[in-house]
């Protein structure tokens, strides 16, 4: 499943000069060590009055990850690149209002139900339940108002392996036709070691379907530096759910083997995106669930990406049994970054942990009903280093 760099000799060279200006880089571009911490700050109101602050958690290593409490949107996320170098490696918006009318999910928190369910309904203990068609047909990451939309409360923690915040927030019986009151909680932590852990618990007071996730566009050469084509993708699935032409799973569990959704042993994402394949054809590139290699419900590795111009490497670990590879298909350069630069078609892809789209509908997917006097609970770890580590 690793990618190997076929110039080891380049490779070498690289690793002993990175090694020479490590030191100089970081008073360069602020990575000397510190005390880890959380800071907060004011990011504006919303369009109707709510306050919304921006947390910072910052490592002793002098890594970052910063949110908002609207949508919980990770809206940066700075580590090194193998001379130390930091740079923000996920897509984003400067200020909330583009957030609030312009977000295609970059960074959010989604629920109650991350991903598709078709028809817009499902049916729960014999009664069937409406929900916005927000994707054609379908319902997209949560309906018309999702978690992504929603101010959550936030919590800084105290956490001897890095920095901590804890994000609250309720939803009511009936909120975008989902039944239950249900309670959310989801812990970022950016540790020590360079890894964002991302903890989620929720409970529930009558049955519901719940299906959590973030929806980070990561770009590992740094926002803004251009099309993901030649960043190496490594899945740890012989599996997939094909997809109808609305984007819905057709139920079946189909090999990877002999198709572009093959990323076994490492492939450049770009090297098939083209493909005329009809599963390519229905989400104009990726966007399907894979169905993880898993051999219990522990943490287990889902995916490792590899970008060769910064040498930055992101491990993927969860103990969700599917992850949805999207490579930002729908970019158009109509939206802008902080920095000015636009969004182009595959500038940003996309590893969303989760259960499988559509499973309410289809009794042979893993269930993702919760139930009164159950907790569920989730995580997945991103963990980032270079070829210089």
């Amino acid at each position: 499943m690793t990618y190997i760099d076929p110039n080891i000799s380049r490779r070498w060279h690289r690793l002993v000069l990175g090694a020479a200006v490590l030191g100089i880089s970081a008073l360069l571009t602020g990575t000397s060590a510190g005390a880890a911490s959380v800071d907060k700050a004011p990011f504006g109101k919303t369009q109707d009055g709510k306050a919304v602050d921006l947390y910072t958690l910052t490592n002793d290593k002098g890594a970052s990850v910063k949110f908002i409490a609207y949508g919980g949107i990770i809206t940066a996320i700075n580590v090194p690149d193998r001379w130390g170098k930091l740079d923000n490696i996920v897509l984003g918006f400067k200020e909330l209002a583009d957030y609030e009318s312009k977000n295609p999910y970059f960074g959010a928190l989604i629920g109650r139900y991350g991903n598709r369910i078709g028809g817009a309904k499902f049916t729960l203990d014999g009664t069937q339940y409406q929900l916005a068609a927000n994707n054609g047909p379908n319902s997209l990451h949560g309906g018309s108002k999702g978690f992504d939309k929603a101010v959550w409360a936030v919590e800084p923690l105290t956490n001897v392996s890095g920095a901590a915040a804890r994000l609250s927030y309720t939803s009511k019986d009936g909120e975008e036709g989902y039944p239950g009151t249900l309670t959310v909680q989801v812990v970022y932590t950016l540790t020590n070691d360079n890894e964002l852990r991302i903890d989620y618990e929720a409970t529930t007071d009558k049955p519901t379907v719940v299906n959590l996730t973030s929806h980070s566009y990561f770009n590992l050469a740094g926002d803004g530096a251009g099309g993901i084509g030649d960043h190496i993708l490594t899945i740890n699935a012989d599996r997939y759910t094909p997809v109808d032409a609305t984007l819905i799973p057709t139920g079946e569990l189909a090999s990877v083997t002999g198709t572009p959704f093959d990323f076994r042993q490492g492939m450049p994402i770009g090297a098939r995106i083209r493909s005329n394949d009809p599963q390519m054809v229905y989400g104009r590139g990726y966007d399907h669930n894979y169905v993880l290699n898993r051999s219990d419900s522990g943490l287990s590795l889902a995916a490792r990406v590899y970008e060769p111009r910064s040498g930055r490497i992101m491990e993927i670990s969860t103990t969700e049994p599917g992850v949805q590879f999207y490579s930002g298909n729908f970019l158009d350069s109509t939206l802008v970054g902080p920095t000015g630069q636009q969004y182009r078609q595959t500038d940003g892809f996309c590893l969303e942990t989760q259960h499988f789209p559509d499973s309410p509908n289809k009794s042979s997917f893993p269930t993702t009903v919760l139930k009164p006097g159950e907790t569920l609970k989730s995580t997945t770890i991103h963990k980032f280093s270079t070829d210089a580590s």
